[in-house]
């Protein structure tokens, strides 16, 4: 029943999912009598990307201000109240580009500040907001007696509470790190890195994860020299042998930003839950991935590029998959970033989007909220075909970190090794890593290197991973799964490796997918697929199975209206 008074909320995290929580608890007008915030760190809104436990001064967002989804006032006027002179390359004499990509530290004090500016909304409210910082949650146990949640944290202290959203944000499992000197398994923090290296160093990956490993390391052994639009990089003395080794699958550096003319992501562009139950009606229970790649990406180009919509309009998702990577695979790396560079600064420049990348990012960020719907097949055919090209794309590289690394290229400081998927790296027995791999020559290696980082980003984790024992061993949560729709197709996929499928009761099949079960509004499942009561999850590692794309802020922002929207509508 709309406006029935809820009693306490907890958010468990105190990082940007929190803050988008704490929003639409206020937009919307959510009755509730007190909300806990739960933050193992001591600030608010930064998580891990927009503090010191990601980032450093070097480090930028893939994001401009113009970008970031509205909160109580933008990053211009948050600049005017609290002026600082520690970003001037982004705010100059008083004043700031929109369309200029932001520091990450400058975008984590904004967030921290707009938190701080909910909270004081949510007490105008009349609710409680109790925050605990530096406050490390333990487990979640659900009381069913009373109906709600014990929230446990370092001291064995207990908070009870009626409802509790899971806002953890980036989680990286530990393998070798602080077993094995020299191997990382993230970047982060970047202060762990403060010896110069003056030999190779392998970076697992390509992508902005690895990028801001690149930005850290590089800095250690040498220095940019900046001469207007111009950058060069000169290693220090005592680094002569100092390189970095990127290596990767796909052989791809990342996409650069161009000029979005788009809103930011809007919730408008993605399938309302109306027009997902109807279609799954008219089609055996199931949302066909091709439908959403015509609805979201084909259709709209029909508008902005007639010219490209004709080209691809016949073509099927594999076939442009094919066409467009197939253009990429005809340069290197480096000859096809310099090339991406002049067309994206040519649209920026030219205030010009590139349509086809626009509407791809939109159709990724869409795409998440009917894939929970999708079936095994369709889901299969995402991550093989499509998200190849996706996350190239949508990687948004800033174009001063091109320049930086470009300037490492011309330096002969930086090499890109395009691996077999099958390559491995292991613990060296000293220190560092092996890193076994076969280029594409077809000639194999097992090269030793001194410090190994994982740069691979954020991963979709398991079950397992799960910090709350409870919650596992009270059954109330579960291990995400699709169904296939052909019984057959199921069948091939029972023996194959790195995929886990089941045959259910009905001699149908299932597929396990990363992470953990959840509904259209975010609660958590059973193993029987009932709804766990006030049990929502946010942490979008946790979800990364059912919810394929991360979309950060944006994911936040609409994740955070559905729960709210049902919240006072269940």
């Amino acid at each position: 029943m709309e406006n029935q008074k809820l009693g306490s909320i907890a958010l468990i995290g105190g990082g940007p999912a929190a803050l988008f929580m704490l929003k639409e608890i206020v937009n919307q007008n959510l009755q509730v009598e007190s909300i806990y915030i739960f933050e193992k760190n001591e600030r608010l809104g930064v998580g891990m990307p927009y503090g010191k436990y990601g980032s450093c001064n070097e480090h930028l967002a893939n994001v401009s201000a113009n970008e970031i989804p509205e909160l109580i006032y933008d990053v211009s006027t948050y600049l005017s109240k609290y002026p600082s002179d520690d970003f001037p390359d982004y705010y100059l004499n008083g004043i700031s580009n929109p369309y200029q990509v932001l520091p990450r530290l400058l975008l984590g004090n904004y967030l921290e500040n707009q938190f701080h500016e909910y909270i004081k909304l949510a007490i105008k409210l009349k609710i409680k907001v109790h925050v605990l910082t530096e406050t490390a949650v333990t487990d979640l146990v659900y009381d069913r007696t009373k109906e709600n949640y014990k929230v446990i944290i370092t001291d064995d202290k207990e908070y009870e509470v009626g409802l509790a959203v899971i806002c953890t944000g980036h989680y990286w499992p530990i393998t070798f790190e602080g077993k094995t000197k020299g191997w990382y398994d993230s970047p982060y923090p970047p202060s762990k890195f403060d010896q110069k290296t003056n030999f190779p160093v392998a970076i697992k990956g390509a992508s902005l994860t690895a990028v801001d490993a690149v930005k850290t390391l590089s800095r250690l052994n040498g220095q940019y020299n900046y001469d207007g639009d111009q950058v060069s990089y000169v290693l220090n003395e005592d680094s002569k042998n100092f390189s970095i080794h990127l290596f990767s699958t796909g052989g791809y550096l990342p996409a650069l930003r161009f000029h979005s003319e788009s809103e930011p992501y809007s919730v408008s562009w993605s399938m309302t839950l109306d027009e997902i139950y109807d279609y799954k009606e008219k089609n055996n229970g199931f949302i066909a991935l091709d439908y959403v790649f015509e609805r979201n990406f084909k259709s709209p180009l029909k508008q902005s590029d007639p010219v490209f919509y004709d080209k691809i309009k016949d073509m099927t998702i594999e076939e442009f998959v094919e066409e467009m990577l197939s253009l990429r695979k005809e340069l290197d790396s480096f000859t096809l970033f310099r090339a991406e560079y002049l067309e994206a600064k040519k649209s920026i420049d030219r205030r010009m989007s590139i349509s086809w990348k626009e509407r791809l990012a939109a159709f990724s960020y869409a795409m998440n909220y009917p894939a929970k719907h999708f079936s095994a097949e369709d889901m299969l055919r995402l991550r093989k075909v499509l998200m190849p090209l996706i996350s190239v794309i949508i990687a948004s590289l800033p174009q001063e970190s091109y320049k930086e690394i470009i300037a490492l290229y011309e330096a002969g400081v930086i090499e890109h090794i395009q691996v077999d998927k099958d390559s491995h790296v292991e613990p060296h027995a000293d220190t560092g890593a092996i890193y076994c791999y076969m280029d594409i020559q077809g000639k194999k290696h097992e090269q030793h290197y001194q410090l190994y980082i994982d740069g691979t980003g954020q991963q979709p984790l398991e079950f397992n991973d799960l910090p709350f024992e409870a919650l596992k061993d009270q059954g109330l949560i579960s291990t995400g799964y699709l169904n296939f729709k052909d019984r057959n197709e199921g069948e091939k996929y029972v023996n194959e490796k790195n995929i886990t499928v089941k045959r259910d009761s009905n001699n149908g099949f299932y597929m396990y997918v990363k992470g953990l079960s959840i509904n259209d509004y975010f609660q958590a499942l059973d193993a029987f697929g009932n709804v766990t009561k006030n049990l929502f999850i946010m942490a979008v590692p946790f979800i990364g199975g059912l919810n394929p794309d991360y979309s950060g802020l944006d994911f936040c922002d609409t994740a955070s209206r559905r729960i709210v929207k049902f919240l006072k509508n269940p």
